[in-house]
């Protein structure tokens, strides 16, 4: 029995919103008919008196009535077909206000009417309301709680009871997507979506899918909230308290444009506190030490975005007086990456992002007097002849932010170059040309300890969000090192043979600097390439990566030390696998990412390719559908570049401490239910990821930022182990080699030895799944390869058994799921396993309980499979025939459970539950014919069962009477219910009373009347659901 249920944490979630100043109404109340009407329909899901009301009183008096009333009808008119298309245009709304054009005397006036006051969040009306019913094109939907604010609704509140098998936070998940497709209208003020179910709590964005629903953590924005208070206290006291709620949906909310699709993205906890933390900091820095700090946010969760918000918001902050923002990295590409997801989310800023192409250019943009967000690249600051830089501006308000601000470019000391002349850092070039700047720095890996000119510059970290609490959010994946090394010769270690400004070196400065190429980086390059060592790795990429796309869908990206190793390998994988190959861009699965000019040769000219065409292609690998699935690179794409689907990288490239941790995080971000991502290396950057892990706990990191593939295999092997425990000592390997009579056997017989132990199924299915996660990391391992045939025969019974599976609206672990179901050969000849096939009994049709299918269940063989196949069979039977007969359908809901407990408990063999299941089924059978005996409709006998069911009514009053009272009920329950009519106890007030003087009209025995009344209401509670659906489906 369930100790608690959906309407306590509604009622918890409400008491906490009282708290926060937040009005509660309830629903049925506020409806158009209801005791406190504040909607004027059914279909109304704007409080407009609320809206007018709130936006009268935040806008000037000067402002007129008649623009505030044109102001409301604006935001209340949608404008497109697509939600999201409305939803945005609402935002923009939100964040700058209703531009409205009003007459005034003989002319047109323009004028801004706010819809919110940010500045003052009690000068707003905050209400939440709970099971609010909605119709819209005759859908009939009530989410559980409405956040609305001024009377638009910005929040949407779905709960599932936690103790409840078949309500998961993820059954809540579906049911704000059936919201979506039935009460669009709803979303087109939707700011954000909370699920929860009194344990777990997440939020998420109208698009956003399930993976990227995720918690928010803390409540006070210094620590995270202990995991003794629930998280939906978390995420209402934390998130949706008046002064957090404003600041984020104004400032933390962005729509990302693809060519498919508009996403809209709300801050995380970790983003909207990091940025408002670096706006302080940046304030208080620009009268103080010019130093604002660092922002050490672990690769994948979002840093570029964080940056964003920070821009968004900082260049809003009147104590900043309009100021300048530049934006600094220290190489074209990431400039380039930078700028785009800064134009991606363009609506956040009020002006437009401009990129600086060259040194006049960044002369000319910095000596305007205030405002502008420019991106260049560090490097512009340089200038050759002269060992300063000219000074472009005094003012204070100017922001210079650093990406990766660990780079030792970023430097202020001097030291002699080649042709004897005396070079800074470029930070010392920076401060000659703004030397009243303050600087900010955001890096995705920590700073090393030692690395003392980085916070000379930038000053002590603001925030920390390291790999520990990103892999605790499900923000990304862990990553998983598979070491493979190809030795160079003779010699075993590579980065023995490079120091680190040889390894560092670039594909510009190899593609343009033919000094390099004289070097020993060109002697190394010339090991690492050898045509033997190229077929070597060639061939070991395209066997990982078939048995990787075997367990689970993705991309990979192979990196190269240099573009002639890049095309050498290509060329070599194209002659293993020519059909991976194509000449058109769109097709074929592998392709070269570099840069090149036409001076590299005729043979190279078909991988180099214009800006604009890798953008395009960048846009080709991000499409988890597309045929582009291996990308070879040699610097492109391995910082800053997302691909969730991306979960294998091949590393032939000696990367060293900060580099080496940037391009190992391109696999670990989330997508659907991929388990980590993969590093396959051929060089040996083991010692090199134990140097970077010291520097990362040293920072005051949590958490690896990678781990050993052996962790995967250790726990896919103990999770082997486990499974094949519960199989025991059944000879299952005769599936594989046994004669076609033995295979035919082995399905039925592991099937009833999972079943026969306790909880066996339920255990067999849960190790299952976990095998088969850490499978799918571990599968190109002589170990997995080892256990494959195993594991996919655990699989194909574990699919089978989720068929047999009762409980409802849980996630099935294979519904839009990454990680595929094995395929052997034993079971691809066998066919899919299903229940009734290994019994040996064809499925019956639905209702088709005949004694024949019956008697054949009593003979069978296996009693625990014949008992799972006959309590599906039953439990969809009760569902479907009895699913508005509340008295049958709790009657043998009953009785089935208590011979499953019976069952579970070992009182009873599986031959007895089997014989109990029969008998079961032949009262359901009968029960089926008890209308048409009783010549009554489907919802007439159900309110004969709730007066019959009190035996003593019908000894007194008999059949007949009964029936007729049964009539009546149907016909006055019908004419007097509508829409709510359950939450209003106004109306079940007086249909309580109209029931029973119904009975006692034809003298229903009155000791048993108050009894027979509830149970009629409750009976019409299930039927006037279906009479209500029904009733708008024809509006």
């Amino acid at each position: 029995m369930s100790f608690i249920v959906e309407q306590d944490i509604e009622e918890a979630a409400l008491d906490i919103l009282k708290e926060l100043g937040y009005t509660i109404y309830y629903g049925p109340s506020i409806a158009v008919d209801g005791e406190n009407p504040k909607r004027t329909a059914r279909d109304d899901v704007v409080l407009k008196e609320h809206l007018i009301t709130a936006v009268r009183k935040i806008n000037p008096p000067s402002i007129p009535t008649v623009a505030i009333e044109e102001a409301v009808k604006k935001v209340m008119r949608t404008t497109s077909a697509k939600t999201i298309v409305d939803n945005e245009r609402f935002h923009e709304f939100l964040v700058n206000g209703v531009e409205v054009e009003i007459r005034v005397k003989d002319r047109i006036k323009g004028i801004s009417v706010k819809l919110f006051d940010f500045e003052k969040p009690e000068n707003n009306d905050f209400v939440a309301i709970n099971q609010v019913t909605i119709v819209e094109n005759g859908n009939n939907r009530r989410p559980d709680i409405l956040l609305f604010v001024n009377g638009l609704p910005l929040g949407l509140l779905e709960l599932k009871n936690p103790a409840a098998p078949n309500a998961t936070i993820y059954s809540a998940f579906e049911q704000v997507q059936t919201y979506l497709a039935e009460i669009p209208s709803v979303f087109t003020y939707n700011e954000f979506v909370i699920l929860a179910d009194g344990t777990t709590a997440k939020i998420g964005s109208i698009t956003s899918p399930w993976e990227w629903f995720l918690p928010w953590r803390t409540i006070d924005g210094k620590s995270r909230a202990p995991k003794t208070i629930p998280q939906l206290e978390v995420v209402l006291k934390g998130m949706c308290n008046q002064k957090v709620v404003l600041d984020l949906v104004k400032n933390f909310v962005g729509y990302q444009k693809t060519k498919k699709e508009t996403i809209k993205v709300i801050g995380g906890y970790h983003q909207y506190h990091a940025a408002n933390k670096a706006v302080e900091r940046t304030v208080k820095a620009i009268g103080g030490s010019k130093k604002a700090g660092v922002v050490w946010h672990t690769q994948g969760t979002g840093k570029s975005l964080t940056m964003a918000f920070f821009v968004g918001k900082i260049t809003r902050d009147p104590r900043m007086r309009n100021p300048s923002i530049v934006l600094l990295t220290d190489r074209n590409d990431l400039d380039d990456q930078l700028f785009n997801t800064f134009s991606d989310y363009r609506q956040i800023f009020r002006e437009t992002p401009k990129k600086i192409n060259n040194q006049p250019e960044l002369k000319e943009s910095l000596k305007i007097s205030s405002g502008g967000i420019f991106f260049t690249t560090i490097q512009k600051f340089l200038d050759k002849k002269e060992s300063s830089f000219e000074l472009l501006s005094k003012r204070d308000n100017i922001v210079v932010v650093a990406d990766e601000a660990h780079r030792t470019q970023y430097g202020l000391k001097g030291k002699i170059s080649k042709d004897q002349k005396l070079r800074f850092g470029f930070a010392k070039y920076l401060r000659d040309a703004l030397p009243n700047a303050s600087f900010l720095g955001f890096t995705g890996t920590p700073i090393d300890f030692a690395d003392k000119s980085t916070r000379a510059i930038f000053g002590d970290y603001i925030d920390i969000y390291d790999m520990h609490s990103a892999i605790e959010d499900c923000r990304v994946v862990r990553i998983f090192h598979e070491p493979k090394l190809i030795k160079l010769g003779k010699n075993e270690d590579i980065f023995k043979e490079l120091d680190q400004d040889l390894a560092d070196v670039t594909e510009f400065e190899e593609q343009n600097n033919r000094e390099y190429l004289k070097s020993k980086w060109s002697k190394v390059e010339a090991l690492v390439g050898t045509k033997t060592r190229i077929e070597t790795i060639a061939n070991t990429i395209v066997k990982h990566y078939e048995l990787r796309q075997a367990t689970q869908n993705g991309k990979a990206l192979v990196v190269c030390m240099s573009r002639r190793i890049c095309v050498d390998l290509h060329d070599q994988i194209k002659r293993i696998r020519p059909e991976w190959y194509h000449t058109e861009d769109t097709k074929g699965r592998i392709k070269i990412i570099m840069t090149g000019s036409a001076s590299d040769g005729k043979a190279w000219q078909e991988h180099i390719r214009t800006k604009q065409k890798r953008r395009e292609m960048a846009e080709l690998f991000k499409d988890s559908d597309s045929d582009f699935k291996i990308a070879i690179v040699r610097d492109m794409w391995l910082t800053g570049f997302d691909v969730p689907a991306l979960n294998t990288m091949y590393l032939d490239k000696p990367i060293r401490h900060h580099n080496l941790m940037q391009a190992i995080a391109r696999v670990n971000r989330v997508y659907k239910d991929k388990q980590g991502g993969i590093v396959v290396d051929f060089v040996g950057i083991a010692e090199e990821l134990k140097k970077a892990i010291t520097i990362y706990t040293q920072s005051g990191g949590n958490g690896s930022p990678a781990y050993e593939i052996e962790d995967a295999i250790k726990v896919m092997m103990e999770r082997y182990e486990v499974v094949k425990s519960i199989v025991g000592k059944f000879e299952y390997a005769k599936f594989f080699t046994g004669t076609h009579q033995e295979k035919m056997r082995v399905i039925p017989g592991l099937m009833e030895q999972v079943l026969g132990q306790a909880k066996g199924k339920e255990r067999f299915m849960k190790n299952t799944i976990a095998l088969t996660r850490a499978f799918s990391l571990a599968s190109a391992t002589p170990e997995a390869q080892q256990i494959r045939n195993d594991v996919a025969l655990f699989q194909a019974i574990t699919s089978a058994f989720t068929k047999t599976d009762t409980t409802q609206g849980t996630r099935s672990d294979l519904m839009d799921t990454a990680i595929k179901q094995l395929v052997s050969k034993a079971i691809e000849a066998y066919g899919v396993i299903d229940i009734y096939r290994e019994l040996g009994v064809e499925k019956p049709e639905i209702s088709i309980l005949s004694d024949k299918f019956l008697d054949e269940f009593q003979k069978m063989e296996y009693k625990n499979l014949a008992y799972e196949a006959l309590k599906k069979l039953l439990y969809e039977e009760i569902i479907l025939r009895f699913k508005t007969n509340k008295i049958k359908s709790r009657k043998f809901s009953e009785m089935l459970e208590e011979a499953i407990r019976k069952y579970t408990n070992r009182s009873i063999d599986s031959a007895q539950v089997v014989k109990e299941l029969i008998e079961i089924a032949k009262e359901v059978r009968e029960a089926q014919k008890q209308g048409e005996e009783l010549g009554l409709s489907e919802e007439e006998v159900a309110f004969y069962d709730a007066l019959a069911n009190n035996e003593s009514a019908v000894d007194s009053l008999g059949e007949e009477i009964l029936k007729k009272i049964a009539r009546e009920l149907t016909d006055m329950i019908k004419q007097n219910t509508s829409i709510d009519w359950k939450f209003r106890q106004s109306v079940r007030a007086k249909l309580r009373l109209m029931v029973k003087k119904l009975l006692k009209k034809y003298g229903y025995p009155p000791d048993k009347t108050q009894i027979a009344t509830d149970l009629v209401l409750e009976q019409a509670e299930i039927l006037s659901d279906k009479w209500v659906d029904l009733q708008y489906a024809t509006v």
